[in-house]
Parts: structure tokens; sequence; C-alpha cells
């Protein structure tokens, strides 16, 4: 009897600790370091901490849940070197001064009902508009061009385009815009240069930088890229799109520049992020970020010490901010660079020589109600370079 009682309680014991949630849940604590706010905070979660849930679950079965309720939070899988295998988990939180939160990552059987959303980070290649390139989030979208509308304007035809710059497209709704505007304009003759409700491209690029593009500052000159050559989807939505552009080999003065612009957006910012990739980058001086000054009707603010720089402009009625923010680390000098010629005149921030330049870049528009300029931005970008040089602290406890 003694005997089977302990086979019992053994047999127990061991259905306890193969039922009990610490086989199926991981511990997630997450600290904002800062004595400020952080609103949409995207954390991210390697996979490879994860060895004991995913010997068990796949990434597929694997939820984030609020310490506190208990709730699945809205969360994505990313691949980031597209070998058909999740390397990251993300998700968001808010988070008040110095706050620190608590979170479960789970695993559960069965089928997953993930929440949903109704806005979304989103990017696509746009061949119904010769070959666009646009990306968006919830709060603005942005747009460049590829190869054919390059070739158009070579040969001497209307309707193409020759800029890498960044186009910026001014929305006012927080849902995607991109799918619906490029329809419209197509089967409806519904122009997205004309606010319908949402928004519109009113943003004038030609050969400036727009919000965002690069160049080469050699001897009072800046040289730059034609359009992209090709593009690849990383990721796409709902809380971060990832994508990249190659520009291919282009030449800055004699000097041969190799250029990749890896580019995302999370839900929640203003500003995308840019990884600049330059194969070649110890044979070139002085690689530039830019925006466009347009007709130079407005005012340059800088903060050189916390790296963020924006240009605030009349625009068609209204007034937009448009920014670069960077790694003050990284910044040799900044030129408002003025000049008669038409879509020329650029604010430059020059950066030292490195294999990976990080920047972000994007705007506020007066009409979309989500900040008081020029104030409210100027904050805005000191707290995001704050939250930039001073990440949330995230600790796996597996």
């Amino acid at each position: 009897m003694i005997s089977e009682r302990i086979l019992i309680i053994c047999f127990s014991i061991s259905i306890f600790f193969a039922c009990s949630p610490s086989s199926s849940v991981v511990e997630l604590n997450v600290t904002n370091n800062l004595d400020k706010d952080r609103k949409s905070e995207t954390i991210e979660v390697d996979l490879k901490q994860l060895p004991k849930l995913l010997s068990k679950f796949s990434p597929e079965q694997i939820v984030i849940k609020d310490g506190n309720n208990d709730q699945i939070l809205l969360s994505q899988l990313i691949d980031l070197n597209g070998d058909k295998i999740p390397d990251q988990l993300i998700f968001q939180s808010d988070f008040q001064p110095n706050e620190h939160k608590h979170f479960h990552i789970e695993g559960i059987e069965g089928k997953l009902e993930l929440p949903k959303s109704k806005i979304s980070t989103y990017a696509r290649f746009v061949p119904e508009r010769i070959d666009d390139f646009a990306w968006e989030n919830d709060k603005v979208a942005f747009r460049t061009y590829g190869p054919e509308a390059q070739a158009i304007t070579e040969s001497g035809k209307p309707g193409g385009t020759l800029s890498s710059g960044i186009d910026c497209w001014l929305k006012r709704v927080d849902y995607p815009i991109i799918d619906k505007w490029y329809k419209q304009d197509l089967e409806e003759g519904k122009s997205y240069h004309k606010d319908h409700g949402e928004g519109l491209d009113n943003y004038h690029v030609g050969p400036s930088r727009g919000t965002g593009g690069i160049g080469i500052w050699k001897d009072g000159t800046l040289s730059t890229s034609k359009n992209y050559e090709s593009w690849k989807i990383i990721a796409n939505g709902p809380i971060r799109t990832i994508f990249e552009l190659n520009y291919g080999s282009w030449d800055a003065d004699g000097l041969n520049v190799k250029e990749i612009k890896q580019i995302s957006i999370d839900l929640g910012t203003n500003l995308f992020k840019n990884t600049l990739l330059l194969g070649n980058y110890s044979e070139l001086p002085n690689i530039t970020l830019g925006i466009t000054l347009h007709d130079k009707a407005g005012e340059v603010l800088t903060d050189v010490e916390q790296g963020w720089f924006r240009y605030l402009e009349p625009h068609d009625g209204s007034e937009l901010s448009t920014a670069i923010v960077v790694d003050p680390s990284i910044i040799k000098e900044f030129i408002d660079h003025r000049v008669d010629e038409q879509d020329l005149s650029n604010l430059l921030i020059v950066c030292e020589q490195a294999p990976e330049v990080t920047y972000y870049a994007g705007f506020a528009w007066k009409k979309s109600n989500q900040f008081k300029l020029p104030g409210g931005f100027d904050t805005y970008l000191s707290d995001f370079a704050d939250r930039i040089a001073s990440p949330v602290v995230v600790e796996v406890l597996e």
C-alpha cells in the first residue's frame, strides 16, 4: 500500500510539473530607464533566448500576455534573414517615466486567435504606377521611385521621375491609405494630389533629397544616386514593416558608391528607420543625409548634441515640419545649403565613414492634428532622440 501511494504521489508530481505553467511560460521584464513617457514602444524578443519554450512549441504557437491581466497582446514574428524561420517576436506597449513592466511569453496548443488591428504598417511595390515603392504606418506615408520611372525620364518621354529623394504622403487618418489612393487615382480619376478627406501627396521632391535621401558631399557639391534598381520586402506588418532598396553602384565625382537602404517603419511613430549600407564606405568622404528646403521660405532648427534636425515650412495653406534624427557621435557637421537652382537647396547632415549609417526621417503635418507646430513636434524629436540613446531594457527569464 505504501509503495503504491508513493507511486501515485510520484506520478502526480510528474503530471503537475508536466502541466505546470512554468513549462510553457517565460517571464519577460521590460524597464524604461528614461524619466519620460514612451508611447508605442516596440519590444524585440530574440527567439534564440527561448530554447526550452521552442522545444515544445513552434514560433507560431507563442503569444505575449500582459503580466497584469493576462490579456494576449498584438505581436508579430519576423524572419530577418529570409530562411523561413522566425528570428524575432515583437510587440508594443506604452511606458510611463521609469516604469518597469512584466509580461508573459506563453506557448499555447491548438489554433490561436490573435488580436486584430485596423491599423498596420505596410509597404509594397506599385507596378500600376510605373514602379513606385511606397510605405506607411498609422501616422505617415512615403514613396520613392524605380528604374522604369528613371528610364522614361532619361528617354525624354513625359510621366517619369528621376530621383532618389524620399516623397512624403501627408495622411490624416490612422488606417492604411496606399492601396486606396493608388486605386482611386487609376480607376476613378480621383487624384491623390488632392485632399478628399484623408490627406494627399502635395510634397514636391524632384532632384532634391526630399525627406531622408542621401548623397556624398565633396568640394561643395552633393552627388546623389538615381532611382532604386531593385527591392525586397523582409517583413510586412502589422507592427513593423522592413524592406530593402538597392541603388546599385553609382558615381560621386569619381568615387564609386555601392548603396543599399534597409528601411523599417513601426506603428505609432512619425519617423521611419533607415540603415544605409555602403559596401565601400572606407573610400567615401562625407556621407550625407538630406532634407529639401524647397523654396527656402521655412525655418531650420537643429540640436546637434541630441542629433535632430528639422525644417518647418509653410505648405499649401498649412505647415509641414520634416526631420532627421541621427546618432550625434557620427555627425561631422551640418550645412544649411541654399542655392538659386530649383530643388537643389537642402539641409545636409554630414556623417563619419562607417559600413552602416542608421538614421530616422519623417514629418509632422499641421492638418493631421498630431502635433502643434512647431513646439509639439520639436519636443517629439527631442524625446525620440532620447529614446534612441536609451533603449528599454529587456530581460528574458526562461
